[in-house]
């Protein structure tokens, strides 16, 4: 059984982290059992919500990339 768990910066579906969630773990959901040809009940899709201002990249907050500065 298929376990995806996504991390995703919690500003990017600030605003409509219930329809976004759903279209990505549709799609996930989706992909994984058409490649691996299993019933889509047996992917599991997990969402992390984090921080803009935790998750850095190459040492600089996603903030910061995000705003341009």
């Amino acid at each position: 059984m298929p376990f995806v768990n996504i991390r995703i910066v919690r500003e990017v579906i600030a605003a409509d982290p219930e329809g976004i969630k759903s279209k990505v773990s549709t799609a996930v959901t989706s992909a994984i059992a058409d490649a691996a040809e299993i019933p889509e009940d047996n992917v599991w899709v997990v969402f992390e919500e984090v921080s803009e201002t935790d998750w850095f990249a190459g040492g600089t907050r996603v903030k910061e990339l995000r705003s341009g500065s």
